[in-house]
């Protein structure tokens, strides 16, 4: 496995192996997770709820602009964006793909309610108009059609939307591909917890890598960090997306999941991950810098 392979070779971030037991054993028990009314689209038909997941991973970045990014208020960057579009879906429905293929800046910005010069929009643009052409060139323009293209397994959908450049998501490393595949995996977990499809084989993604998840896990002893690291971190400076720490960061949470969910059979990479991610959300992790990265990776 990639993630392995740089976690062993890693300079400046660094398992705790000694402390993953312990850790794994107070992981809470796996449970179902209540629906967010924010994103609730009631009585949507099964095209409509596949467009919004795809649409909504296509755009589930940016963590890097969210403290330049117009909040709603009591909306953390990612559900002021989640929100925004869930308000469009339940307001118009989806975009029609050919609507979708040639997306303005400026309607992306309505959508979002951000300043159409911010450079993220720039980016949802970008990745929202490949979903329209992928759409438009393979699946007669359908949703559903995309995902029923696949066996619905874990690894084929998620094989499936990295090939599209709006899910794309690998990052070199000693000049060897570590593909991540954040946003893809996302994917095929969101379609099947959102009845879109039914995924048998969840156990089979990896975490999904973004800078939450190491946050989490150095603040509480899994990860280590390179001392000048940790202090560029603290201080809030911008990392640049694929240089060795970056990756190393993000790899070494990754298979420190992995290490996690072998001490525990009863959690799936991905509910552990889940578990972490929500902690982050809590002040203690909130009132620490996080690792910040512009990039439309996470």
């Amino acid at each position: 496995m990639a993630c392995a392979r740089v976690a062993a070779g890693s300079r400046s971030v660094r398992i705790e192996e000694g402390a993953i037991a312990e850790y794994a054993a107070a992981l809470p028990a796996p449970g179902v997770p209540e629906p967010d009314p924010r994103l609730e689209l009631p009585g949507a038909d099964r095209e409509t709820r596949a467009a919004f997941i795809i649409c909504l991973d296509a755009v589930n970045f940016g963590s890097g602009w969210w403290p330049t990014i117009r909040k709603r208020p009591g909306h953390s960057g990612f559900f002021t964006v989640a929100a925004g579009l869930a308000d469009r879906f339940r307001q118009r429905g989806p975009w029609p793909a050919t609507e979708l293929a040639a997306l303005t800046q400026r309607e992306i910005s309505a959508t979002f309610g951000q300043y159409p010069g911010h450079p993220l929009m720039l980016e949802f643009v970008a990745a929202l108009r490949d979903v329209g052409r992928h759409l438009l060139a393979d699946y007669s323009g359908s949703f559903t059609a995309a995902v029923d293209s696949v066996a619905p397994t874990a690894p084929a959908l998620a094989a499936l939307f990295a090939s599209w450049e709006a899910f794309a998501d690998v990052s070199l490393y000693e000049e060897q591909p570590v593909p991540f595949y954040k946003r893809a995996q996302l994917l095929a977990a969101d379609l099947d917890r959102t009845g879109v499809v039914s995924v048998a084989d969840l156990d089979h993604l990896t975490a999904f890598a973004d800078n939450l998840v190491p946050h989490v896990l150095h603040l509480d002893g899994v990860l280590s960090l390179d001392p000048g690291l940790a202090a560029r971190i603290e201080a809030e400076q911008l990392l640049v997306h694929g240089s060795a720490e970056e990756v190393e960061l993000r790899a070494c949470a990754v298979h420190a999941v992995e290490l996690l969910a072998a001490e525990r059979p009863d959690l799936t990479p991905a509910e552990i991950d889940a578990a972490l991610w929500n902690r982050g959300r809590e002040p203690r992790y909130k009132a620490t810098p996080r690792p910040r990265c512009r990039n439309a990776a996470y």
